[in-house]
């Protein structure tokens, strides 16, 4: 009974030790498995030691041999510890069989079976990242992100070894449709210079010559402001009209877009600054004046050509070509916003100024409504302008003798607004009291002229 006893406690510890040996091998090396499983050289080469080492033992009786390979973890060395050759295994055996029976025996056979299945594991293991560590795509499949349908070569790792592991995630294939399917874009023009570039006479030709042959509004809106901010230099205002550059400018105000007409009609102000520019510029003043009326109420094309209009009228020469449009003028000054309004009447007293043109002036249609433009509410710039406006008038009046000749105007005549209603009289001397002592002087000079 003792040796039954001792047999099955021995058993017992064998089972022990092989079941804390398979948790140990369970919770260490099997979970750098999945780390290791695309490395093929490296498993198969554990592989290989762990056969060696089997033939080794066998075929060296009475030698210890310590299985450890070095591909693997420590934690896979401490499964196979000094298993011992041959001879010694046949003698434990045997004596354990000679002092525990057929139990021990089937004990230690159970333990080798588990051995040898780990054993067996480790070699699928090494055959597996063999074979899914080199992967190709499918001859049929187009490589994400591949040019001409082509698929990247696969990139090998030092020493001869083709990395399975896949570096980043996966390209998505793209949803974008074909390029054949989007709409060609059109490719702008790489203009040769800057817009604020000081330029001379040959490239001033050269930008001419893009902008008269160009139809394109980009290329043409670039030109434009190339050309308009050489034209604020007195050198190129010159250059530009000896270049034959007035008329390729004035021609593209004929077009429907606004931003290039307004480009336009910026060069022509700048250029219109010298005496001999206006000479070219009239043939176009006409023109300009009818897109200014007709155009979007305060826009900017309308603003562009209304400072245009006002650099043609500073002297007297050409204000006569803009006299049949002073009920337009005047209509826009009771239409338009702040800035429309402060620039019809830098217009309107350019022609003031001028004595000859106080008779159309006077004659010219108005809206009644313009008399709110005197109200004390107003800005300080709107009430000096308008009030210079009537001090202009009242004293051509009086200069031309057109004090009695009121039949010839109408009651919506500018005559009758000014002079014979008397209401314009009483809102200038409403403002009298006005807040803002330039506005009081301005009033009190005008009322002192009555």
């Amino acid at each position: 009974m003792g040796r039954t006893r001792d047999a099955g406690c021995v058993a017992a510890g064998v089972m022990i030790g092989a079941g804390a040996c398979y948790c140990v091998y369970r919770l260490t090396w099997g979970r750098d498995e999945s780390e290791k499983i695309w490395d093929d050289k490296e498993s198969s080469d554990g592989a290989e030691t762990g056969v060696e080492t089997e033939k080794r033992a066998q075929a060296k009786p009475g030698v210890v041999v310590t299985a450890r390979v070095e591909a693997d973890s420590m934690a896979k060395a401490e499964v196979c510890l000094g298993v011992k050759s041959g001879p010694d295994v046949k003698v434990e055996t045997h004596s354990g069989a000679q002092s525990g029976g057929g139990l021990e025996a089937k004990a230690k056979a159970l333990f080798s079976t588990l051995k040898e299945q780990a054993s067996a594991k480790m070699g699928r293991a090494g055959r597996v990242g063999l074979g899914s560590g080199t992967r190709t795509l499918a001859p049929s499949l187009p490589c994400p992100g591949g040019r001409g349908g082509g698929c990247h070569p696969t990139r090998a790792r030092a020493g001869g070894k083709a990395s399975g592991k896949p570096k980043g995630k996966p390209k998505s294939k793209s949803t974008k449709p074909p390029a054949a399917a989007w709409p060609a874009r059109r490719v702008k023009f790489n203009f040769p210079y800057k817009i604020d570039d000081i330029l001379g006479a040959t490239d001033l030709q050269k930008v001419l010559n893009i902008l008269e042959r160009s139809n394109d509004p980009f290329i043409q809106e670039v030109a434009l402001v190339t050309l308009g901010n050489n034209a604020a230099y007195t050198f190129n205002q010159n250059a530009i009209r000896e270049l034959g550059g007035v008329p390729i400018i004035a021609k593209m105000i004929k077009t429907k877009d606004p931003i290039i007409r307004e480009k336009a009609y910026n060069a022509l102000n700048n250029l219109s600054v010298i005496a001999e520019n206006q000479g070219k510029i009239k043939t176009y003043i006409s023109q300009v004046c009818d897109d200014t009326v007709i155009c979007r109420l305060d826009s900017a094309v309308q603003m562009a050509g209304l400072r245009l209009l006002t650099n043609m009228t500073v002297t007297n020469h050409y204000q006569h070509l803009l006299s049949y449009s002073f009920p337009d003028f005047f209509a826009l000054l009771f239409l338009g916003n702040h800035f429309t309004k402060i620039q019809i009447m830098k217009l309107i007293i350019n022609f003031t100024e001028n004595p000859a043109m106080t008779r159309e002036l006077l004659g010219s249609k108005v809206p009644s409504e313009l008399i709110s433009l005197f109200n004390k509410e107003r800005d300080r710039e709107i009430l000096l302008n308008i009030l210079t406006i009537f001090e202009n008038i009242n004293d051509n009046i009086k200069s031309e003798g057109f004090a009695s000749s009121r039949k010839e105007f109408s009651r919506s005549s500018l005559f009758f607004l000014f002079k014979e209603s008397g209401v314009c009289v009483k809102k200038i001397k409403a403002l009298a009291n006005h807040s803002d002592l330039v506005v009081k002087v301005k009033v009190l000079k005008v009322l002192t002229k009555l």
